[in-house]
């Protein structure tokens, strides 16, 4: 935490950096980890390098929100128990027991196959975790298969039951067979578990492993989100608990940018799905990299999932005309085949690029929206309520023209720290 501390001068001088999206107060991170709605208050967790702004020595950040909106950032929850040979804390999930008390559930790197593991909280506030004695609760062998890349814990219940799964692939990784296992609970306190079958084979045969898994109910449908080393998809369908299966009946790109990635959700106390997802490529060694995408509420429109920015986030608008792209966001309308230029966003009557990120509509649209958030070097784009998403990130010195149509609404955000 010391280390974190003192990047965190540097960290803010950089003019590139998101001012409203969650970030960590320096140096390096990625996944979203465990997010959990627990006594009021939002937590947030995320993998998390403290000693540099590069990949590596994989610890759990940790911060909180009372709105969804701002964040206070906390003490570091979990980092690699090397006496017990453990490397890395990689990604995983949060989730409450019989008795409503919260877990947390990661994959532990270091030892001769991944495990999974758990860590309970020692106060109220979440703020101490300890690992659990009984570590682990399952491990790449589990299965009793061959399974390799065995990791991303994500648990779900249904029907009064608790259920874990699992990404991973069944051949080394050597494309076809990436999969997700499932596995359920055995008994109230979420200790003990049973294999109970491979819920998921990834229909793309260049698919080489499943990353970071999330599976779960939504408007009487079940929904898959995949991290498949490229681009994030999803597919809605239905889950026969008693056989272990989920059937497809649509699928869709979760977000055309690949720099939206290992997203992770939560349901909070309106009952609202809500997501975040890493994002992913901004230039290096700037004392900080990564951060998370705005939090979007999820729904179904039929089989069609459907993202849109929390309602929250209207907190932020300021009656201040912005007087340029830094910290803005615009809702647009457009007529099929006119075109649009704002600069770092292109519709050519057809198709929409977005910093090189190119999403061809449907000819049956007369006319689309578009919801856009510019943050510095991130732009987050949500077509037509939410029907396609796109996140880039961007020059962070472009300029937010308006040549071939005006944005119907615009305004400038502050920040959330």
């Amino acid at each position: 935490m010391s280390s974190v501390q003192n990047a965190a001068e540097r960290a803010a001088k950089d003019a590139a950096r998101p001012q409203f999206h969650f970030r960590a107060p320096a140096n390096w991170m990625n996944d979203p980890n465990g997010p959990i709605f627990y006594g009021g208050v939002y937590h947030m967790f995320y993998q998390h390098n403290p000693y540099g702004d590069g990949w590596g020595h994989m610890h759990w950040g940790h911060a909180r929100s009372k709105d969804l909106v701002h964040w206070e950032h906390l003490p570091i929850a979990l980092w690699p128990s090397e006496d017990k040979g453990e490397k890395h804390c990689f990604s995983g999930c949060a989730a409450l027991n019989a008795k409503g008390e919260p877990m947390i559930f990661y994959t532990s790197i270091g030892h001769s196959r991944p495990e999974c593991w758990i860590a309970l909280p020692e106060d109220k506030d979440l703020i101490r975790w300890k690992k659990f004695e009984g570590n682990p609760i399952l491990t790449e062998a589990s299965p009793g298969i061959d399974y390799y890349d065995f990791r991303d814990p994500f648990v779900f219940s249904h029907v009064g039951r608790t259920y874990m799964v699992h990404g991973g692939n069944l051949n080394k990784a050597k494309g076809g067979q990436a999969v997700v296992s499932l596995y359920e609970a055995e008994n109230p306190e979420l200790t003990k578990w049973k294999y109970r079958s491979i819920l998921f084979q990834h229909p793309d045969p260049k698919v080489v492993n499943v990353e970071c898994p999330l599976f779960f109910p939504l408007d009487g449908k079940f929904v898959l989100i995949t991290s498949p080393h490229r681009a994030c998809d999803y597919f809605v369908g239905t889950f026969d608990a008693e056989v272990g299966k989920f059937t497809t009946e649509q699928t869709g790109m979760l977000d055309y940018s690949d720099q939206f990635y290992a997203p992770n959700t939560m349901v909070d106390e309106q009952g609202r799905r809500i997501l975040w997802g890493w994002v992913r490529g901004f230039k290096e060694k700037r004392g900080w990299n990564g951060c998370l995408s705005l939090p979007r509420a999820l729904s179904l429109d039929g089989s069609r999932l459907i993202q849109k920015p929390a309602a929250e986030l209207a907190a932020l608008r300021t009656d201040e005309k912005p007087a340029n792209s830094q910290q803005v966001e615009a809702s647009v309308v457009l007529e099929r085949g006119r075109k649009l230029d704002l600069g770092i966003l292109k519709w050519d009557g057809e198709n929409l690029n977005v910093s090189g990120t190119t999403l061809k509509l449907g000819a049956d649209q007369k006319t689309f929206t578009m919801q856009l958030f510019i943050d510095h070097a991130l732009m987050e784009v949500f077509v037509n309520g939410g029907q396609h998403c796109i996140t880039r990130v961007i020059d962070p010195g472009a300029e937010f023209k308006h040549d071939g149509g005006q944005p119907e609404e615009v305004w400038k955000l502050k920040s959330i720290w």
